[in-house]
């Protein structure tokens, strides 16, 4: 029994690392998309809009994205195909809209420093673009629908895996990956601080932009590493 209950540990090891990734990057985008808020314009009508809330809407996009889910597109999906998505799928259409948001970030970013570079501003650290904070909004809300994929996903395919011993287990695999994605970003950005001059203290004078494409790069290869992890995988539990 218990070499059975290595062996589906060890069968599910690389498709758990394949998620390592998407979390590191969901931990540096949230974390830069603040600094991103306070050098733009947050007004929202006479309502200015505090930095800090910007990460609210990745939990929103969460909520409405598996309603949505629950609701409308996984039903439509089984009236049209006759089969409700595989936990496979829905990690890998998680994914997919988390290199969406990456990109979109970087856009964003890249809009945003146009604007600096507009004005001769980049060695200014209080300045302010008049590219609307709301700008944000639409990676963040990719963000929020990735990850309402990809994570409950991964707790389904874990816990259906999983032997009943390692049932518990099983949950707290997607706990590990986050912590482990905020620790790693934390490493990520120390180690492009110490080798490079990309991002300084001053936002104004910053390539966020670069390291938005390099997580978008990172991820759109590690999607293609989940890909071959899962072409590989055979089910043991689900749908029985």
């Amino acid at each position: 029994m218990e070499v059975e209950d290595f062996k589906a540990v060890v069968r599910i090891l690389p498709l758990w690392s394949a998620s390592i990734v998407l979390s590191v990057a969901f931990g540096t985008q949230i974390n830069f998309t603040v600094l991103q808020a306070l050098a733009m314009d947050r007004a929202l009508g006479r309502f200015t809009v505090p930095a800090g809330s910007m990460s609210v809407v990745i939990l929103v996009s969460i909520v409405v994205s598996l309603i949505l889910l629950d609701r409308a597109l996984l039903p439509l999906w089984r009236r049209l195909t006759g089969h409700t998505p595989t936990p496979l799928q829905r990690i890998g259409a998680g994914h997919v809209l988390a290199i969406l948001s990456l990109a979109g970030s970087a856009a964003v970013e890249s809009h945003r420093m146009a604007t600096v570079r507009a004005h001769s501003e980049e060695g200014h650290p209080a300045w302010v673009s008049p590219l609307s904070a709301m700008w944000l909004v639409l990676p963040l809300a990719l963000a929020g629908a990735g990850e309402a994929l990809y994570f409950p996903g991964g707790v389904t395919l874990y816990y259906e895996e999983f032997p009943p011993s390692l049932k518990n287990t099983s949950t707290g695999m997607v706990a590990v990956i986050i912590a482990l994605g905020f620790y790693l970003s934390t490493a990520l950005v120390g180690v492009v601080r110490r080798s490079t001059a990309r991002l300084p203290n001053n936002m104004n004078a910053s390539r966020l932009e670069n390291l938005y494409l390099l997580l978008t790069v990172m991820a759109a290869v590690n999607f293609g590493y989940y890909l071959l992890c899962a072409k590989l995988y055979k089910y043991q539990n689900f749908g029985k």
